[in-house]
């Protein structure tokens, strides 16, 4: 695996800045999944990003996840094959998180509704009408 995670055009975390832990895996296995730590879990502190994102990157990251970033693998019995899942896992979370939202195109009613809300105006104002007493002109 490369040293470093390659999250955009531009945009890559050296590998140091993320914290690996192994531990025991959960779920079938018997002894073997007993006695070895290969679930990995790789995660980042937001906070020491500041000299590879911008400010806005940066809190975009943090309104999706807050101060850290975390991916998990236990697919696989290697710890090794686990550590490259959770680093790929980490870096695809990275990138979705980054990815700005498509621009909103604003939406006009159709014919159709607008007709319908005027009808229904019309049908207010004409029973509200006539419920006025009648005028002696």
């Amino acid at each position: 695996m490369d040293d470093e995670l390659h999250i955009g055009p531009g945009i890559a975390i050296p590998l140091d800045l993320v914290q690996i832990r192994a531990s025991r895996s959960s779920g079938p296995g018997g002894q073997h999944a007993n006695v070895t730590a290969s679930r990995i879990e790789a995660s980042i502190d937001l906070d020491t990003l500041a000299d590879v994102l911008n400010a806005a990157q940066r809190n975009r990251l943090e309104a999706r996840f807050g101060t850290r970033a975390s991916a998990v693998a236990q697919d696989t019995r290697s710890q090794l094959r686990n550590r490259e899942l959770a680093l790929e896992r980490l870096e695809a979370k990275l990138r979705v998180a980054l990815t700005p939202p498509p621009p909103r195109r604003p939406s006009r009613p159709t014919r159709a509704s607008v007709e319908r809300r005027l009808q229904s105006k019309r049908r207010q104002s004409a029973r509200k009408h006539d419920r006025r007493p009648p005028s002696d002109t």
